[in-house]
């Protein structure tokens, strides 16, 4: 029993320790968040923004559960490309075998860019064990000529011939160089997820540059194709 009225204390000031640490942590990145869009004359707006969803009605990310908001905005003009960097929150609910709600809640990180050009519809992200099994049976996936890029990287596109005058050897060797990212494309716009994580500072620059790199490495033909109706 006097164990057990030692123990309790430290626990809660554990939990306590823990709680005031990751609050640090948050208020540094949001700090750093600030003077990097500062310095490159971007604009920072860290409140929770409603109705984000909304505006990218195209991706199913932002589609999920309730209680949507996005916060920790950097929006401006980066290197040429109208881009908006944010963290996103949302919860999902379920129930347990004995019928409690469960309440779960998820953020990620991403990078929204406007290509200023047409573009088709595209996804591009890790190869799961379920995306195996389907390009086993010759369904949806998109095989490129790299063997290690078709291993790693499930494709997917209304439009292959485009996705294979998008998909080329500069963009096939930035992505396999840079991993833990995938992309994709409403048609409109161009979104850079990191498998459902929140970015450090680096992780935002790195996912703007694997985009941003995309986009500049596209031929005039792949714009022309994607300014043309899609049969």
């Amino acid at each position: 029993m006097e164990l057990f009225i030692i123990i309790i204390p430290l626990v809660i000031a554990f939990v306590i320790w823990g709680a005031i640490q990751s609050h640090k942590k948050a208020q540094a990145r949001v700090a750093a968040m600030q003077a990097w869009a500062t310095e490159r004359n971007l604009y920072f707006h860290s409140d929770k923004l409603r109705g984000f969803d909304a505006e990218y009605p195209g991706f199913d990310c932002f589609r999920r559960g309730q209680r949507r908001y996005a916060y920790n905005l950097i929006t401006g003009q980066l290197e040429g490309f109208e881009t908006t960097m944010f963290d996103y929150h949302y919860v999902t609910k379920s129930r347990d075998s004995k019928g409690r709600t469960r309440t779960r809640t998820h953020r990620f990180s991403g990078v929204l860019v406007d290509p200023g050009f047409p573009i088709r519809p595209i996804m591009v992200r890790r190869e799961g064990m379920f995306d195996k099994m389907k390009a086993a049976f010759g369904w949806d996936d998109i095989d490129f000529e790299s063997a290690e890029f078709s291993r790693s990287y499930y494709v997917s596109s209304p439009d292959k011939r485009w996705a294979y005058d998008v998909i080329n050897g500069k963009v096939i060797e930035a992505l396999l160089r840079v991993k833990g990212f995938s992309f994709e494309s409403d048609g409109e716009y161009l979104l850079c997820l990191g498998q459902g994580r929140v970015f450090e500072l680096a992780e935002f620059e790195q996912a703007f540059q694997l985009v941003s790199g995309f986009l500049n490495a596209m031929p005039e033909h792949a714009k022309e194709r994607a300014s043309r109706p899609h049969a």
